[in-house]
């Protein structure tokens, strides 16, 4: 967890946390991401420390920590790792991934073309690699797409529910800064 949000906490899975209310209004928890209010919190500026805690031994029963509660945790490091990183740029990762697959889809395809102007039976000889080129570049094409209406579904989220992007906590002035000396 520690390394997918960027937040240097020993333990993300204590209950025990103190939040500024200003940092918790922007922080909208889905399913079991309440594990990662502090990874959220830090995307929206605030700053995270931790105060060690002392843990005890269980008096009575035990864990209820099993294997699939370990998988459904594992969904959730990978879907907040996409949002901290993507959430406001979803083009930055889909566009990655849809360029590659049409260029390199487009490369199959051309290099077919040419040994077909060559001569070549191209079925016969490249029939599933012909196959291969036009699902990549269709998938590169469709998932350019997702990043293009990501990019639309985000602006348009943020802007209809008034929310900021990112936080400011001070604006100051060149004058203010130069008159407190910070330069």
């Amino acid at each position: 967890m520690k390394r997918t949000s960027g937040v240097d906490l020993h333990d993300f899975g204590t209950t025990f946390k103190a939040y500024r209310s200003e940092v918790l209004k922007d922080v909208n928890l889905y399913g079991e991401l309440h594990r990662f209010i502090p990874a959220l919190a830090s995307f929206y500026g605030a700053r995270v420390i931790e105060v060690p805690i002392k843990n005890i031994e269980r008096p009575n029963g035990a864990s209820h920590y099993g294997l699939g509660r370990t998988f459904r945790v594992f969904f959730d490091i990978i879907t907040i790792g996409f949002l901290l990183r993507y959430l406001t740029r979803p083009m930055h990762f889909f566009g990655k991934w849809g360029l590659s697959g049409i260029a390199l889809g487009s490369v199959i395809l051309f290099g077919i073309l040419l040994k077909k102007i060559w001569g070549h039976d191209i079925i016969a000889e490249h029939g599933p690699l012909l196959i291969a080129g036009a699902m990549l570049w269709f998938a590169g094409l469709m998932l350019f797409s997702v990043g293009l209406i990501g990019e639309v579904l985000m602006r348009t989220y943020f802007e209809s529910q008034g929310r900021r992007i990112y936080a400011v906590r001070e604006i100051r002035s060149r004058r203010e800064q130069l008159v407190d000396g910070n330069r």
